[in-house]
């Protein structure tokens, strides 16, 4: 029999194919290299090797674009007609649910594919995404914790898991083992850009903004080097940092350079840029014309149907843009569809209001961007993204208090971010806002 690193049977593979095969999980571990390039590579050599088929599915089914969903759905059809075993047939199970948009169902069925094969990397590593995007910061945790007394420090893939656990502590607020589990990671595994990236949200959590640009800057060489999937996403870190600290010119810096120079059209990449340029904005600042082009670059990804979170981003940039017809047609997709699945669910109760919300600030109607985003920000388990990227929700609700005259509500919020982050420059800037505010006759929400 031939088998993977952890020792799981692999089949229909052969032993070079299994070789190229092991090389693409690593590369999948670290989001680094090509690990698609990798299974084509490892299906040319053994055309009946299941898991290639069905790593390269996750990998589609994963990236959260029209495109790639489709390509998912035809691996998954292909590897239907393969041999399977009982652990290869669970995964593709799994997958029928998620291209279908039932991430919480996929997500479980994972948590009980690991109860049976704990050491099946691709399976928790796939299943702690599929958390990561439906907002589970409770399973981002424990599907790690129920694993890894099976694995020991000398099992190829363990340092894997100190980063998953690392990003699953930090999301439900325990900072300091989160950021000593990603610090073990990155010493075992310098390249592993999801335990990098662990840390850096203890930090930005935290309201470290100079510890983080201090991480991001010794670290660099690790996770920015072109072959790196998670670069633009770190970058987007460092550049959260800066802006806390007020420095503008930085963020834009990083902006036209590393974090905008490809025109990237990964979903993943294109979200931050909307989220940067939004808390510019948000911040005071004019961003010129850079709306536009991101845009443009939304258009073929943001359908209304496949992923909320990156529709809701589009928003942002179709709102710089100036083209609100796209804003309508995404809201109009998400009011009208009617389906039961995870994905129906999250627009209609989800990223409605938040469109509704952020188009209402982008107009100057603070009080309905207060009244759609107070309730809309309580998406925890609901909707995608980590706590750092969701905080652009309260960021735009508190600029809205204070713009709308909203005294007591702006108070509030203030109070409310400050206790979280004390040391954050632009949270103390809010509270010294209500502060100047406060009045007898002011308007309480």
């Amino acid at each position: 029999m031939i088998t993977d690193k952890q020792g799981n049977v692999l089949s229909g593979a052969t032993i070079a194919a299994a070789e190229i095969y092991g090389g693409a999980v690593e590369a999948f571990n670290i989001y680094r290299g090509d690990p698609v390039g990798m299974l084509d590579r490892a299906i040319e050599t053994a055309p009946e090797f299941a898991m290639a088929h069905i790593l390269k599915a996750h990998l589609f089914g994963l990236a959260t674009e029209p495109d790639a969903t489709n390509e998912a759905k035809a691996i998954v059809d292909k590897a239907k007609t393969l041999e399977l075993s009982n652990r290869e047939a669970s995964h593709v199970a799994a997958l029928d649910l998620l291209l279908t948009g039932q991430w919480t169902a996929a997500a479980e069925a994972l948590d009980r594919h690991n109860a049976h094969y704990p050491h099946d990397i691709v399976a928790l590593q796939s299943g702690h995404l599929m958390d990561f995007y439906r907002a589970s910061a409770r399973n981002l945790r424990d599907r790690i914790a129920r694993v890894l007394p099976k694995w020991s420090a000398d099992m190829p893939g363990y340092s894997i898991l100190l980063g998953l656990q690392s990003f699953g502590l930090e999301e439900t607020g325990d900072y300091v083992r989160a950021e000593d589990a990603g610090r073990r990671a990155v010493d075992l595994q310098p390249l592993d850009c999801w335990a990098h990236h662990a840390v850096a949200h203890v930090m930005e959590m935290q309201g470290r903004a100079e510890d983080g640009i201090g991480w991001m800057i010794a670290r660099e060489p690790h996770w920015s080097g072109d072959d790196n999937f998670f670069k633009v996403h770190n970058w987007w870190h460092r550049s959260l940092c800066h802006l806390d600290l007020g420095q503008v010119d930085e963020v834009f810096a990083l902006y036209d350079g590393p974090i905008r120079q490809d025109r990237s059209t990964v979903a993943l990449d294109m979200v931050d840029a909307s989220a940067l340029l939004w808390r510019l904005h948000v911040s005071g600042h004019d961003v010129g014309d850079r709306w536009n082009e991101l845009a443009t670059t939304w258009d073929s990804h943001a359908d209304g149907r496949t992923y909320p979170f990156n529709d809701w981003h589009a928003v942002m940039a179709y709102l710089g843009a100036g083209r609100d017809s796209e804003v309508d047609r995404i809201a109009d997709a998400y009011r009208r569809n009617i389906d039961t699945s995870d994905v129906a669910e999250w627009g209609r109760r989800t990223a409605v209001p938040l469109v509704e919300g952020f188009a209402a600030f982008w107009r100057g109607d603070y009080q309905t961007a207060a009244d759609r985003l107070h309730g809309a920000r309580f998406i925890a388990n609901s909707f995608g993204g980590s706590h750092a990227q969701r905080d652009i929700i309260d960021w735009t609700l508190t600029e809205a208090a204070f713009r709308g005259g909203l005294a007591g509500l702006a108070e509030a919020l203030a109070n409310e971010r400050l206790a979280l982050k004390p040391h954050s420059p632009v949270n103390k800037n809010f509270l010294a806002r209500a502060g100047a505010s406060a009045s007898p006759g002011r308007k309480a929400a």
